[in-house]
């Protein structure tokens, strides 16, 4: 289920029309070049187009800690072998090695404990401008669903992004209209470590929730908790939770076909 260090990004912007169609491949990154390749794509999507302040090493790349940890879900343009779009999937057993979730440095996961053997954290989700498409998103699912399925593991977790260009109004709006239908059972919450200050929010301006955050809420997924603040990407960040056991029967059917079955 990431903008920053593991979130799920909505992309701004519509797809480019295209006159041709496009052939893409998805598959893990396995070499350090392939690697780069995706997190190349990610500084060029995060820092050069919407603006956030990423610490790095080495100009033009975007990395931290988590990432010699993560699996690293890469499609390609396969005419020109371009990274495109990118997933980082830090897997439970990674994630106690690490330290803990990415997730972590923004929520309180405490109630989620008794699932972290089990919980897959995804996020640093992003798509090149000029290829945002139904196509790569598609492969991008099905590359993970994959995974979930060969892994074993239950449960999606991770941080999904909206932009506080407004000073937060649209996302608390969002937020409200969303909290009766998909807020998390009290046992799932987690809390914000930095608050999105709701209180001081106009939550009643007409706002629509990102293509990305109603697509995870489409499959099955839960709001935690209050969205958190997050100063370097100036967005509120919504941590979303998705049990296997939840998934809308179409979404399995669609990804996972006839190995896994709902209902």
């Amino acid at each position: 289920m990431d903008r920053t260090g593991n979130h799920l990004l909505e992309q701004p912007g519509e797809a480019k029309p295209r006159t041709e169609r496009r052939r893409y491949s998805v598959g893990f990154a396995r070499t350090p070049g392939e690697i780069r390749a995706a997190q190349q794509l990610r500084w060029r999507v995060f820092a050069d187009e919407l603006g956030a302040r990423l610490p790095t090493r080495v100009a033009g790349i975007d990395h931290d800690i988590f990432d010699p940890y993560c699996e690293h879900l890469v499609v390609r343009d396969d005419d020109t072998g371009e990274a495109v779009g990118t997933y980082r999937i830090l897997a439970p057993a990674a994630a106690l090695r690490v330290g803990g979730y990415y997730s972590e440095s923004e929520f309180d996961l405490t109630r989620l404990r008794l699932l972290r053997e089990r919980m897959v954290e995804i996020g640093r989700s992003c798509i090149h401008p000029e290829h945002r498409s139904g196509a790569v998103i598609a492969l991008l699912w099905a590359g993970l669903a994959r995974y979930m399925l060969s892994s074993g593991h239950a449960y999606f977790a991770g941080c999904a992004s909206m932009s506080m260009a407004d000073g937060g109004h649209a996302a608390a709006s969002v937020f409200e209209r969303l909290r009766p239908r998909h807020f998390a059972p009290v046992e799932y919450r987690v809390f914000p470590r930095s608050c999105l200050p709701l209180d001081e929010l106009d939550a009643s301006r007409p706002a629509d929730a990102p293509p990305l955050i109603r697509g995870y809420l489409g499959a099955g997924a839960w709001i935690c908790g209050e969205p958190a603040w997050h100063p370097d990407f100036n967005t509120a960040d919504f941590f979303l939770f998705l049990p296997l056991a939840r998934l809308n029967p179409r979404h399995a059917r669609h990804f996972f076909g006839e190995i896994l079955r709902v209902g």
